[in-house]
């Protein structure tokens, strides 16, 4: 079976900056993702640790950049995260994608890197 292309990157956890509003980790206003792992940015944001200042590397993010990775907490990452599209897999170039990749001597994703996990059955959910 084939895995979906970013359990073999991860790229994009360990290369961007990962900012966003405070109250995504705040669980009594909702927030899902765990306070544990974010520093605070500026008075409205935090960052996932790991992400503030180089060498970057997201504190949820596990396994070797471009062989295994994955996000340990992927059902609740911040929207950042949710956010970031690889490239192609609706379609679409994605040059975050394309930066981050490139950072860790990856080469850019392709349409055709989509053709065999699209064909592939099992859960398309990059955290899974």
């Amino acid at each position: 079976m084939s895995t979906h292309p970013c359990l073999r990157c991860g790229a994009c956890c360990a290369a961007l900056r990962v900012a966003f509003h405070w109250s995504e980790a705040a669980p009594e206003l909702g927030g899902a993702t765990p306070p544990a792992l974010t520093e605070r940015l500026d008075p409205h944001r935090v960052v996932m640790r790991g992400t503030y200042a180089p060498p970057l590397r997201c504190v949820a993010l596990a396994g070797a950049v471009g062989v295994d990775a994955h996000c340990t907490i992927y059902p609740l990452r911040p929207s950042p995260c949710r956010d970031l599209a690889a490239a192609w897999e609706d379609g679409s170039a994605s040059p975050q994608c394309d930066r981050a990749r490139e950072r860790h001597g990856l080469a850019p994703l392709q349409p055709s890197d989509w053709v065999e996990f699209a064909n592939a059955p099992g859960d398309a959910c990059a955290g899974a």
